[in-house]
């Protein structure tokens, strides 16, 4: 694939001065976005950024953040985008592990790891282009770094090729038309808000709304003044506007539809959600080792509610046993993926890649099972997995059983140390703000709903869950409550 459709450069000789980018201090049309990263990429090559280097940015949400990847790109350069609230520790390691030569930052205070930087207020926003370069497909475009549930975070290398087989079979699959809009919630650290979000509405000249931190009322008043037509969010973000008070009145006629990714939803949280903002949620998912997305229910067609929907154009979706070989419709098994989407590997570890990539296949670590329409429906990820007495316990199932009692907004089951069955379910669940719930409601529940050795053992009511950057319920620190703590010794 040579030709990336993407490109500033080339979108402003194609839509010109029709609205692009927007954020809360500044509009462009696509020629202003060109011309802005164009006087970027001359002031990053002038500090020497070329070809083959990486750009760390470290900005919050807005226009320049994505100025700064497409004049990485310019130059033939690779972007990483860091998490703006990453503690000091966490954004060196970064910076240092993808060997960034340069930093774009909001200023002085922000960690550079010694590289030098440039402050967002110092970026120019005009002056002559320098000499530029055409990337290639092969080149590797971002380096987004895993959340690090496994581990210390890995830089995921994503291609050009990966990046334009994404947007334009998610553009395809949405049907995205220069008529789209999209308001971007999610945080552009993350693969999804950059293909998503960004780069599948620039495929076809639309245009993406720049909000700041997320609010419910934040929300609904950007949704009514800018009529977007779409977005895409995490369960979370549904949770909070499907918990808002019903006499709030709300405008969302705007919007087509909505994508809901990155972490499993229930079905009544999205019925619910539906339900009370009168559009299509389609459920989506995917990696970042897969570019983004592998499956996504269609807006328009049939939608399986629970399940994640079929392949998008051009991948492969399979569920695979523990030898490698594959599975028929109706049998849980390891999801794996293969298609253009699949990334490029992780940057510096290739016994990693070679045991994530094996014959083509990019093994997902989930399990889930398709059905005879090639429909995913996730069961759970393989390290979640409870084992309670040679038993295999999958959380997922617990979680939505739990789900399906009125007042559960959100739950999370986590297996806990147990001395005879070695791992016992416990679960965390938040209520809505107007239906207390009580462990023994819940309890009583499920009762009729899993066979006994599923019960979790405690159910906590808890204001909120944990979250890990991406916003996916932080499991692991939920485990880390159950290890036992050391006891004190006196001396």
């Amino acid at each position: 694939m040579s030709d990336i459709g993407y490109f500033t450069w080339d979108l402003a000789t194609e839509h010109g001065d029709a609205p692009c980018l927007r954020d809360d201090h500044i509009g462009l049309t696509y020629r202003q976005f060109a011309d802005r990263v164009d006087a970027f990429a001359a002031q990053l090559s002038e500090r020497g950024v070329g070809k083959g280097d990486v750009v760390a940015v470290m900005l919050p949400n807005r226009v320049e953040l994505l100025v700064v990847l497409m004049a990485a790109w310019r130059l033939g350069a690779a972007a990483t985008p860091v998490n703006p609230t990453f503690t000091a520790v966490e954004a060196e390691y970064q910076i240092t592990d993808a060997d960034a030569v340069l930093v774009v930052n909001e200023g002085p205070d922000a960690p550079t790891a010694g590289r030098p930087s440039i402050a967002v207020d110092e970026m120019v926003a005009s002056q002559p282009s320098g000499q530029t370069y055409r990337p290639a497909g092969s080149d590797v475009a971002l380096l987004i770094y895993t959340s690090g549930s496994t581990g210390r975070p890995k830089g995921v290398m994503l291609t050009h090729e990966n990046l334009q087989f994404m947007s334009s079979s998610l553009a395809e699959h949405l049907s995205l038309t220069a008529d789209d809009h999209c308001l971007l919630v999610l945080p552009l650290f993350h693969v999804n808000a950059i293909c998503v979000s960004f780069l599948a509405p620039m495929l076809t000249g639309g245009q993406l709304s720049v909000t700041g931190q997320f609010s419910p009322a934040r929300f609904f008043d950007d949704v009514a003044r800018l009529r977007p037509t779409y977005f895409s969010a995490v369960p979370t973000i549904y949770a909070l506007l499907a918990s808002q008070p019903d006499e709030i009145v709300t405008d969302t006629s705007s919007l087509r539809f909505a994508v809901c990714g990155a972490a499993p939803i229930s079905k009544e949280l999205l019925d619910r959600a539906e339900q009370r903002f009168g559009l299509v949620i389609v459920e989506g998912y995917g990696l970042t080792e897969g570019t983004c997305a592998s499956a996504c229910n269609p807006p328009a067609g049939v939608r399986k509610l629970g399940s994640v929907g079929p392949a998008l154009p051009g991948q492969i979706l399979a569920i695979m046993d523990d030898t490698g070989g594959l599975l028929p419709p109706g049998v849980a098994g390891e999801v794996v993926v293969r298609g253009a989407n699949v990334m490029h590997g992780y940057l510096g570890r290739p016994e990693e890649t070679d045991r994530t990539i094996v014959d083509g296949w990019l093994h997902t670590g989930d399990v889930g099972r398709l059905d005879e329409d090639g429909y995913l429906t996730l069961v759970d990820r393989i390290k979640d997995m409870i084992i309670r007495g040679g038993e295999n316990i999958y959380p997922k199932e617990i979680e939505n059983a739990l789900a399906t009692h009125d007042g559960v907004l959100e739950a999370a089951v986590v297996g806990a140390p147990h001395a005879v069955y070695r791992e016992v379910p416990v679960a965390y669940v938040v209520a809505y703000p107007d239906s207390p719930v009580t462990e023994d409601q819940l309890t009583e529940h499920l009762r009729d709903r899993l066979t006994k050795v599923k019960l979790p053992v405690a159910i906590h009511v808890v204001d909120a869950l944990p979250r890990n950057p991406v916003g996916k319920i932080d499991k692991p620190g939920l485990r880390r409550r159950h290890r036992p703590q050391p006891v004190a010794t006196s001396g």
